[in-house]
């Protein structure tokens, strides 16, 4: 709608998202998306079609057709294969997102198993049975297969942290922590005012005081009051109705800090482990080969592993 009303559209074809656009040009066939990127346009991915509203809008007729994330598209257009010395049989797949791409290459797949992004904010996504919405609190849910990926996002996370210490602080100062007991300082750890997930105030002020002098204490409340607001952000989910959490996978910065590890395991009371693999890109490579596995179990294709 901002573009009908901001640019010059008599010539477009399609609205497309940047994974369409490069899969349009790798092809030389446009007008396809996957339901992953198309739900940021309106498509709704549990009726698995555009809705009323959308379809009713007047350049509906530039919607792409929308597909599974994975489904092969085709071959590369010969003159790309050509300018580029590609195998002219490469087949190019319907995309993803790129937070879903880094949740598929955690290897997370069961009901109730969760990956936890500490990077400069914390971000959450639980594999659900259920699908959740909420726009309070900033929740919706990514289809996942049979399943449901529900996420919300926190302001608080590893920003806080760079405020206060380098790198080399953070691993040194960490490793004097005791992780197995409570620090008293109950700390909500903001850069600015406001927050989004799991609570809903735009006022909501830092609470970063008192400060100690002892700067492993001041790291450990630090931590302590990250892992706070994780704990709640899923418990949050769970009680919105998303599947009860039973492990969590951790991916992004925050992930290499055992002591965090630790306390966030105390608190959150499930399994903690750092991702193995956590690149957007090894993510998309297995959505790929598990549809290319699926083909060719069905048609009794042995592939290697």
């Amino acid at each position: 709608m901002w573009l009908t009303q901001h640019a010059d559209i008599s010539d477009a074809e399609f609205f497309l998202h940047q994974a369409d656009w490069l899969a349009a040009l790798l092809t030389g066939t446009g007008g396809i998306s996957d339901y992953h990127n198309a739900l940021k346009t309106g498509y709704d991915v549990e009726r698995l079609c555009w809705p009323d509203w959308v379809m009713d809008l007047p350049h509906a007729y530039l919607l792409p057709q929308v597909v599974a994330p994975g489904t092969v598209l085709g071959t590369v257009s010969p003159v790309i294969a050509q300018h580029f010395n590609i195998n002219p049989a490469c087949t190019l797949h319907a995309g993803t997102t790129d937070s879903i791409a880094a949740f598929i290459a955690s290897g997370v797949d069961e009901p109730g198993a969760a990956v936890t992004s500490l990077g400069t904010t914390l971000v959450l996504k639980l594999l659900s049975k259920r699908r959740v919405e909420d726009a309070r609190y900033g929740v919706y849910s990514h289809r996942y297969g049979n399943l449901w990926l529900a996420g919300g996002a926190s302001n608080a996370g590893g920003c806080v942290l760079r405020q206060h210490f380098t790198d080399r602080q953070l691993t040194e100062l960490s490793t004097r922590i005791d992780t197995s007991s409570d620090s008293p300082l109950d700390y909500y750890p903001l850069i600015s005012p406001g927050e989004r997930f799991p609570v809903n105030d735009p006022k909501l002020a830092p609470c970063l005081s008192p400060n100690p002098s002892d700067e492993v204490q001041f790291l450990h409340g630090l931590l302590q009051g990250l892992s706070h607001i994780e704990a709640a952000g899923y418990a949050r989910l769970a009680e919105l109705g998303a599947t009860s959490l039973s492990s969590v996978t951790t991916c992004g910065g925050g992930a290499k800090n055992l002591a965090w590890q630790k306390i966030r395991e105390r608190l959150l009371e499930v399994p903690v482990k750092a991702a193995v693999h956590s690149e957007g890109a090894y993510g998309c490579a297995l959505l790929a080969f598990r549809n290319m596995t699926r083909k060719a179990g069905n048609a009794g294709i042995a592939l290697p592993t």
